[in-house]
């Protein structure tokens, strides 16, 4: 979340008249992440989270509102958009597509234990489950054919090492993505960024998850490898925590148990979810956009990852 339109408290109190929910008594920018401006909105009868999209548009975020709300429905806990007095959740602001969702309470664990990283496999495995009667369907727009497409703009600005790496996995990705087994994989729609600062727990008890703007219809087991590329390993080396990773697949499969095709290709997934986010954020810092409160992320630490997902398989190989 960001800060790149701001708005000031009487633009929010007139678009709050467009809702049922009381007078405007708290506006707050929220400086954390890269996508979107995000405000802290608390009325006389709630505490909500306001975005303006900047970069989806009009025609795409339907899917995500309706996603919130489909889980909302189902016990998962996730952010519900509000919709406004004439039924409709997305809304426009400052000439800019814009939402209300309910504020989740708790906060963010950073250095997860065992036992987090269990909540967090138990509760993926309910959202792809909860999203088998989910019908509308969006691809995931940070998928193999962005990171292709952004590839050749990438090239000219890393270093020859990194763009051997980038074109190798970028070339190891594809086979795999057009090969009949990838086809097999169960897939609906996924979140598709559950980091850890993306998951609140309250008193050690995971209180909801958020940040729904990445998400779209891909493989349950690329969800996974995301959750698991984040949540289960040492930050410094990439390196998996056992006892970490251990917790969340087996509370994930207590729910859902993995398909012995998914369990195969796991280990291609985790590389997959490592080269996604690694050229997500090469792509923010090389390729920047202005921000009142933006602070890209560090490209290295996914480049660390990946180089650790592909040693992992050069050793199952037996090639090191």
């Amino acid at each position: 979340m960001a800060v790149f339109t701001p708005v000031d408290h009487a633009e929010v109190q007139a678009f709050l008249c467009e809702f049922d929910l009381g007078e405007l008594t708290e506006l707050e920018g929220i400086g954390s992440g890269i996508e979107n401006t995000n405000y802290f909105v608390s009325t006389t009868r709630g505490r909500y989270v306001l975005t303006l999209f900047e970069r989806l548009g009009f025609e795409q975020l339907p899917f995500y509102l309706a996603l919130m709300h489909h889980l909302a429905a189902h016990g998962i806990a996730v952010p519900d958009p509000m919709p406004g007095r004439d039924g409709q959740a997305l809304r426009r602001l400052k000439d800019k597509p814009a939402a209300l969702v309910t504020r989740l309470r708790g906060r963010s664990v950073l250095q997860p234990l065992p036992s987090h990283c269990a909540q967090i496999g138990e509760c993926m495995a309910r959202m792809h489950l909860a999203t088998r009667d989910f019908e509308p369907h969006q691809p995931n727009l940070r998928g193999l054919d962005w990171q292709r497409g952004i590839a050749p703009r990438l090239a000219p600005l890393i270093q020859p090492a990194q763009r051997l790496l980038l074109e190798s996995e970028l070339a190891h990705q594809s086979l795999l993505a057009a090969s009949p087994e990838h086809a097999l994989l169960p897939r609906g729609a996924v979140h598709a960024d559950l980091f850890r600062d993306n998951a609140l727990f309250d008193q050690d008890r995971l209180s909801g998850v958020f940040d729904w703007y990445f998400a779209g219809v891909d493989t349950w087991v690329f969800d996974l490898a995301v959750a698991m590329n984040d949540w289960c390993i040492e930050l410094d080396t990439g390196v998996f925590d056992a006892e970490r990773r251990a917790a969340l697949l087996d509370a994930y499969q207590r729910v859902r148990p993995l398909q012995a095709l998914e369990r195969e290709l796991l280990p291609d997934a985790l590389r997959a979810a490592a080269l996604r986010f690694w050229v997500s954020r090469l792509g923010d810092l090389h390729l920047p956009r202005d921000a009142h409160l933006l602070q890209p992320h560090d490209p290295t630490h996914f480049e660390r990852v990946l180089r650790q997902r592909q040693l992992e398989t050069r050793l199952r190989e037996g090639m090191v």
